[in-house]
């Protein structure tokens, strides 16, 4: 599956992100806590360049303590990235983000911070805003582009928080991390299949946290493939169509929302080591990716020139042929 989601709001926010940069001391990224590399925006990270960044692991009630853990080390290992991790639920958390944000801009002290709140869709941006501003003044849902235009929020304490719409990148190259987005819900599912996602979770589940599997969808063990997996769901949630064939699209559907709604527990679907093993594979395909375009473009330009050349020779052709007759 080729997730390709850029919605025309998108890349007017990436200019109004790129216009405003100059004037931001900090940038606080928010990313899932159950897929901080695949919810990292990488544009955003070349918009923001060497910027002090504050990274807020959201949903962390979600995701596996353990591999959290692992993430946020990894995370403050670098000298301009500090981590937090949050929930909803614990708002003292939360609120100490702004401390975080003062302590990053020592520069500043005495002086009027700008913080600057990147993120995809659907990790929980609004949130976290509207409890650091102590009211309601970014909208929230449970589904992608809810913030479609720039605004600013006094936070108090010198701290001004620029609220940015929650951008994807225009092609997803890492074709995991597309799955682990739509996983997550942070594309709309109109733009993915239900049955692909299906099959990408039963996989790494089965592999990961087949106990969880087992459990919440009371199997008595688990098969060996994804296909077979997402069967025995079916069957176990009444999926059945005629003959008693599992409609797959259904049981992925139930499977999405069971991790979704934490229904299998705190999950995680990627690790630190996963990010650098899939960077290299990315980067080798994008390269390969850029290789076959412009092998591909010089084909193109050689036909073009054949064409180019065989209809001037058919012109001479024709013009010898008249001057003949004459």
């Amino acid at each position: 599956m080729s997730i390709q989601w850029f919605p025309g709001h998108m890349h007017k926010a990436r200019l109004e992100i790129q216009s405003a940069l100059p004037k931001v001391d900090v940038v606080m990224e928010i990313i899932d806590a159950r897929i901080p590399y695949s919810s990292e925006n990488p544009m955003l990270a070349d918009l923001r360049g060497d910027k002090a960044c504050l990274k807020v692991l959201t949903k962390s009630d979600l995701a596996d303590p353990h591999r959290t853990e692992e993430w946020l080390e990894a995370l403050n290992s670098s000298s301009s990235t500090r981590a937090r991790a949050v929930t909803t639920d614990d708002v003292p958390t939360i609120r100490r983000l702004k401390s975080a944000l003062i302590g990053m801009c020592p520069q500043r002290k005495g002086r009027l911070i700008n913080a600057m709140v990147m993120g995809i869709p659907n990790v929980g941006k609004s949130t976290i805003i509207n409890f650091l501003a102590g009211r309601k003044v970014a909208k929230t849902g449970n589904t992608p582009a809810v913030t479609q235009h720039q605004q600013r929020v006094d936070i108090g304490d010198g701290v001004i928080l620029w609220d940015t719409p929650g951008m994807l990148w225009p092609k997803v190259h890492n074709v995991s991390s597309g799955y682990r987005l739509a996983l997550i819900g942070s594309i709309k599912d109109t733009a993915m299949d239900y049955t692909d996602v299906g099959f990408f979770a039963a996989r790494y589940f089965m592999e990961q946290y087949p106990d969880r599997l087992a459990k919440r969808f009371e199997l008595e063990s688990i098969a060996d493939t994804e296909m077979a997996v997402i069967e025995d769901i079916g069957r176990r949630r009444g999926c059945l169509g005629r003959n008693n064939k599992v409609d797959l699209e259904r049981a992925s559907r139930i499977l999405i929302q069971e991790y979704r709604t934490g229904g299998l527990g705190r999950l995680t679907l990627e690790t630190p080591a996963t990010m650098q093993r899939e960077r290299i594979l990315t980067q080798k395909a994008m390269v390969e990716a850029e290789e076959a375009a412009r092998l591909k473009d010089e084909k193109r330009k050689k036909r073009f020139k054949t064409k180019q050349k065989a209809q001037r020779k058919s012109r001479e052709m024709d013009a010898s042929r008249r001057d003949r007759r004459q």
